[in-house]
């Protein structure tokens, strides 16, 4: 029996090759749509989940009450982790390291920048990475060794052993290497290239053996060695900062490593969401695009039900059961599903390296996965199975007397089911319009949102070895200068578009004593109002021309507003316990998130171990190529071992809006592959119609009504369901949209426009679906339908 089905099934297909293609591309679209969201979400769950313990490790994070709000982070002193090992109940491993950063490593002539992480030996035990070659228990003991990645070690040393050969540290320190591990994967919340002994650290960074708990400077991990222990680990840490120095009002918790990507959002210190709010839209937009794809099945599949109605009668009249007839349906379906299935494999992959350049992801699939092809399998027959279950039941239906007699089949509840799934379709391509669209508003908003300074053609350069030393950073900025590559040079602590740097211990002239305020501190160089283009809102700014600078400070607008100064200039500030005065007050810019107020800064002159980069200023009337040729020379000539770093601050600026980038970009694409799926849902109804009516359109032609008559008849039936669709879209794309930008202190309102801008894709969308098959009909010769009449 089951052949016999077959066959008759590929001969349906075949037969009707145009229904076919259009039923097998639409259902291909969407779950080649679904497959690739079902890709990045199951990407973005994965992070931090290839731990073998990764259910019991924890990221310590401290909770600051400031500003009126309270801030958290996971940036802990490095007292924590011993303090955590020796107290902490249920405790298995404690780790502290810092969190990547840039460092020079070299191997003979091959001079390389690499992220790396100093940490101690339980760094390795908590996250426990696959080692290649060395001895996991023995890694990081001693003073000078290094841990290398498989891609890195092959950076450095070609196709040779690593083992035990060594590298150079910044040009100073000799590290042999002791072990190479497998590459971090993509989707981990620590990325490095290369990790080394954490007393090295404290070797080169003398400052970091205090053991201060007011320095946050590092990241601590926490492994139980059960669960069962987390209750009371999470309340003994608490207030393990108050304990330790009782001034300090800081509070501790464990954040599961495991949610650390995902639940990433704090408000009043406790973890609210973050990208998994993400990933549930992606979710949901996945299961729609294929709840979509199944309707047009359904919609093409009984809209060719008068020409299947007398093979049914004829089965039925030989003797077919009506369950032998919803199992040919079935078969069909799932036949049309699975050729779908493959050609969406194809797209799947053809398009998954233009997505991963586009948003900067590494999503793959993972062929040697058994969950991977179950869950496949489970997704091509659940898309069977939903889009045939409708025609199957219904042209199951079919009495054989009455359509052998050739009366007319009762189609009043067919069509209104049919209807209702067409509704349903544009509810949701026209939430997706109007979501994308107040997306693409906020995104824009903010990216054009005055910033306070001026990004364009600023770039900045990375302070590294030899430049530090003497008075290197003032010829190098003498000469950028004379070279006429450069309009304007300053001096920064650190990365423009970062922030850090935060501290509460500043007191200033009428302070409530119970209050506590948190700043950011940057040191900056001369002419940094002028280079980086913001304004000085009153006072100067640090000047040559005054040598005592170094006892002054600049406010920004926003520490003077929370400082309630009334006359800031001059007012004497105690920053870490010393007094400075006052000499500016700066525009407030941006050097967080574009998303949030500014928060209040503090500037003070910097000194050359203050100092991590260069900002510089293009020349305008200069050739842009040959003035970073410029750059990079001079830099060079200061600096020969270390390859020139510099970058473009608006580029920097950029990756602020990575996230809003992706959920923008996924909501165009898949919008777009939405709304042409439901124009084929359309047209599956609009066919339908169409054989239903076509008696009724040529006798209309016969009395004289024109195409264009016939075709306003047609359309005005489908205006009226997308019209329905719109008034059932609109409160819930507002509920949805309202909700997103909540989270953003700076948001666009929501205005007229997207709702609009629905309303005509949707309209329009379904008079050109609608006319271009009533254009057949209405052309079609009256005399064809109603010959045998």
């Amino acid at each position: 029996m089951f052949k016999l089905n077959l066959k008759i099934a590929l001969r349906n297909l075949w037969k009707n090759k145009g229904f076919s293609l259009i039923n097998i591309g639409g259902l291909a679209i969407g779950l080649a749509s679904c497959m690739v969201l079902l890709l990045y979400v199951a990407y973005e769950w994965s992070y931090d989940k290839q731990f073998t313990s990764n259910d019991k490790t924890y990221v310590v994070y401290q909770n600051m009450e400031a500003n009126g709000k309270t801030f958290s982070w996971a940036w802990t002193p490095n007292v924590m982790a011993g303090e955590v090992q020796a107290k902490l109940p249920g405790v298995k491993y404690a780790s502290h390291s810092t969190y990547p950063r840039a460092n020079l490593i070299t191997v003979g002539n091959n001079k390389l920048i690499s992220k790396v992480v100093f940490a101690d030996p339980s760094f390795l035990k908590i996250l426990n990475y696959k080692f290649l070659k060395g001895n996991p228990v023995k890694v990081l003991e001693n003073l000078n060794t290094i841990i290398l990645t498989k891609s890195f070690a092959k950076k450095l040393f070609g196709d040779e052993d690593p083992i035990n050969k060594t590298v150079k540290l910044e040009n100073q320190e000799v590290l042999k290497v002791e072990a190479i591990i497998e590459d971090i994967p993509a989707n981990s919340s620590i990325i490095f290239e290369c990790i080394m002994p954490w007393d090295l650290f404290l070797k080169r960074e003398t400052w970091a053996k205090e053991n201060n708990w007011g320095n946050n400077m590092c990241l601590t991990l926490v492994q139980l060695q059960d669960n069962k222990f987390f209750t009371a680990a999470n309340a003994y840490i608490h207030d393990i900062y108050k304990r330790n120095q009782k001034e300090n009002l800081a509070v501790a918790l464990l954040h599961p490593l495991s949610k650390w990507h995902l639940y990433g959002d704090f408000v009043n210190g406790k973890s609210v969401g973050g990208k998994i709010d993400q990933l549930k839209i992606f979710l949901l937009l996945a299961f729609c695009i294929l709840m979509i794809a199944c309707v047009n099945f359904m919609n093409l599949s009984t809209a060719r039900s008068e020409r299947r109605a007398k093979e049914v009668g004829v089965r039925k009249a030989i003797g077919s059961s009506r369950q032998s007839l919803i199992n040919q349906f079935f078969l069909e379906s799932i036949l049309i599903t699975v050729v779908a299935t493959v050609i969406a494999f194809i797209l799947v992959e053809v398009s998954i390296p233009y997505f991963n350049n586009l948003l900067n992801i590494k999503l793959e699939i993972d062929y040697s996965n058994f969950r991977f092809w179950a869950a496949l399998f489970i997704l091509m027959i659940f898309t069977g199975f939903i889009a045939g279950s409708y025609p199957a039941l219904y042209l199951s239906s079919f009495e054989p007397i009455k359509v052998l007699k050739g009366l007319k089949l009762k189609t009043d509840s067919s069509v209104s089911v049919r209807k209702v799934l067409v509704v349903g379709q544009f509810v949701f391509a026209a939430c997706l319009i109007v979501c994308t669209a107040v997306i693409y508003q906020q995104l824009n908003y903010i990216k054009n949102k005055p910033i306070g300074y001026d990004q364009s053609n600023l770039i900045q350069i990375a302070v590294q070895g030899k430049m530090y030393e003497n008075k290197n950073l003032e010829l190098l900025k003498t000469q950028l200068l004379k070279s006429g590559a450069t309009s304007d040079v300053t001096f920064f602590s650190m990365d423009v578009t970062e922030g850090g740097n935060n501290t509460i211990n500043i007191q200033w002239p009428g302070k409530n004593p119970n209050e506590e305020v948190s700043f950011n501190h940057r040191s900056i160089g001369y002419d940094f109002i002028k280079t980086i283009g913001t304004d000085m809102l009153s006072g100067r700014e640090f000047s040559e021309q005054h040598p005592n600078d170094s006892s002054n400070v600049m406010l920004n607008e926003s520490a003077v507003k929370m400082m309630g100064l009334k006359n800031p200039i001059g007012s004497v500030i105690t920053f870490w316990d010393t007094k400075y005065t006052n000499v500016g007050v700066v525009k407030d810019f941006v050097v967080e998130s574009a998303y949030q107020k500014v928060a209040p800064m503090i500037f003070r002159l910097a000194h050359n171990e203050d100092i991590s980069v260069i900002l510089v200023r293009l020349n305008p009337g200069q050739n842009i190529s040959s003035s970073l040729n410029k750059i990079d020379a001079l830099v060079k000539e200061i600096e020969p071992n270390y390859p020139v770093s510099r970058k473009f601050v608006n580029e920097s600026f950029e990756v602020k809006f990575q996230d809003e980038k992706i959920l923008g970009t996924l909501s165009n694409w898949f919008g777009c592959f939405a709304i042409f799926i439901s124009c084929l849902g359309l047209l599956g109804l609009a066919l339908f119609m169409a054989e239903q009516r076509k008696k009724e359109i040529s006798i209309r032609k016969v009395l004289g009504a024109s195409t264009a008559n016939i075709l306003a008849l047609l359309n005005k039936d489908f205006i009226k369901l997308v019209a329905i669709a719109n008034v059932v879209a609109f409160p819930l794309a507002y509920l949805v949209i309202n909700k997103w930008l909540s989270a953003f202190e700076y948001r666009v309102d929501i205005s007229f426009w997207p709702f609009a801008l629905a309303i005509t894709i949707s309209v329009l969308i379904a008079v050109l679906t609608v006319s271009i098959q009533s254009v057949k009909v209405a052309k079609a010769n009256p005399v064809d339908a109603l010959k045998y009449e």
